[in-house]
């Protein structure tokens, strides 16, 4: 794996996003109710503390002693006991589902449909984080199986939307304007006059 994410400002927290995938599997799960790049600089912070990103080494772990370490300041998410127990949680589905390695979550895999229903069957991943995260794979880390694009939904078109669309600072930019713009017509609906 060597993808072209670019994403937490940090040039060693981006490789190691582009180059493990189990790295990349945790900061999109981090990736709720924090700046994208607090979420993504999430496993780096856990590999300095830790010494590895081992899931099975994680899943070893006692949770609450984990969980401390995911609370250190920084802490590793705005609400770390909770994201902590959740990465925990994680890894132990990649332990008992994936020989410990995420990557063995869409390697020789034939759909994007199939990687789709894999990850959504992992603690914390949603309809749309799973959706986000196959259109992820195929835009920054050349995973492109069949049909990943509409597995992707709306995420696997070419608008810059999501983590998927960021490569460089001018897409990160661009990703930022959009949601910006998102939330102000959200606003806007709100505000306007029922009747």
């Amino acid at each position: 794996m060597a993808g072209t994410l670019y994403i937490t400002g940090d040039e060693a927290a981006d490789e190691l996003l582009n180059t493990d995938p189990n790295a990349l599997l945790l900061g999109m799960l981090l990736d709720q109710q924090v700046p994208m790049e607090w979420a993504f600089n999430g496993p780096n912070t856990l590999k300095n503390r830790l010494g590895h990103l081992d899931p099975t080494k994680i899943a070893a772990m006692d949770e609450e002693a984990f969980v401390s370490i995911c609370c250190e300041k920084p802490a590793i998410h705005r609400f770390p006991g909770s994201m902590g127990k959740r990465v925990h949680q994680v890894c132990t589905a990649l332990v008992d589902d994936y020989d410990g390695n995420a990557e063995n979550l869409w390697l020789g895999v034939d759909t994007g449909k199939e990687i789709y229903k894999r990850l959504k069957a992992l603690p914390g991943y949603g309809d749309e984080k799973s959706k986000i995260f196959v259109a992820l794979l195929g835009k920054t880390q050349g995973v492109e199986p069949d049909g990943w694009r509409e597995a992707a939904g709306k995420f696997g078109d070419d608008v810059p939307r999501s983590v998927a669309d960021v490569f460089d600072e001018v897409s990160l930019g661009n990703v930022r304007e959009w949601k910006k713009a998102q939330k102000a017509a959200k606003k806007d609906k709100q505000d306007r006059p029922t009747g």
